[in-house]
């Protein structure tokens, strides 16, 4: 008799116990694991970290040049930072065949004809520009200079709160020979500034490197460029020296400039004005928004 009340209220106890915690049960009909070490449940609730993925962004980020060495990485950087991307150029698509291009609107035009480019800019919240050449001191300084002044004030005229535009950094001696391109460039720094004073960011680079990709060819200019840059970069007393010293400016890897292009591009809290080489470096290193 007292066997059988024992069992009983044992019996008793555990129906009570299931009903206060009852055990999950998968579709399959499995049980699921309420423990900490147990990944079989994938919706987890509390003291469960929410994943850090990026919200998609509705901020348009037009790139001028984007299939060149410059352009193609900053249109890059932009594409993975979940920003909507187009480029506009002479020749229109790029011919990479990276995943990250199938992203990108391609606009075919030229910057000499700057009613070819107002299409473009609709809907765009900030232009980067990286358009240049080499040439005769005349086919410099239209291409360094006329075409991204016109790029300049079209992009004012259609609301555009933020211009960036990689220029390059002085080197003395070299200015000289190349009066066309700087003075193009410079040109072009200053209609910007006019024209976007709190919007316009000018970047000042050096010796550009990294993987060039030429027709069916690769060239590897970090082979010089990576070794310079790291000796340079900390030995910026150089530069001081007379005739010289401009030339011991250091060069800056393409994905430097690409990631601080689209951080000025896009973040309102980057500083507008002039950012040299060893500025670029700095921003580089600090942590995409």
């Amino acid at each position: 008799m007292m066997k059988r009340i024992l069992m009983s209220r044992l019996l008793h106890s555990q129906t009570s116990t299931a009903r206060l915690f009852p055990i999950p049960v998968s579709s399959n009909g499995r049980s699921l694991s309420t423990g900490s070490n147990r990944v079989d449940d994938p919706l987890k609730s509390e003291g469960t970290e929410t994943p850090n993925v990026k919200p998609p962004s509705n901020e348009k980020v037009l790139v001028l040049g984007g299939n060149g060495f410059v352009g193609s990485h900053i249109c890059k950087e932009a594409v993975e930072r979940g920003l909507t991307v187009s480029s506009f150029s002479r020749s229109g698509r790029s011919s990479l065949k990276d995943s990250w291009a199938e992203s990108v609107v391609w606009h075919q035009g030229d910057l000499l004809s700057p009613d070819s480019l107002k299409d473009s800019l609709i809907g765009v919240n900030s232009v980067i520009s990286c358009v240049g050449g080499f040439g005769s001191n005349s086919y410099m300084y239209k291409i360094n200079g006329t075409a991204n002044i016109n790029a300049v004030k079209a992009a004012k005229e259609q609301g555009v709160k933020r211009f960036v535009f990689v220029s390059a950094a002085d080197f003395g001696l070299v200015n000289y020979l190349l009066r066309g391109y700087y003075e193009g460039k410079r040109a072009t720094e200053k209609e910007l500034m006019t024209e976007l004073p709190h919007g316009g960011v000018i970047l000042r680079p050096g010796f550009i490197h990294g993987t060039r990709q030429v027709g069916s060819i690769k060239l590897p200019l970090s082979v010089i460029g990576a070794p310079l840059e790291m000796i340079l970069k900390h030995a910026k007393v150089l530069t001081a020296i007379p005739l010289v010293g401009p030339l011991l400016i250091p060069p800056v890897h393409v994905t430097s400039v690409a990631k601080v292009a689209v951080s000025a591009a896009t973040d309102p809290t980057f500083p507008h004005g002039i950012i040299d080489v060893y500025s670029i470096l700095q921003h580089s290193q600090q942590k995409s928004a």
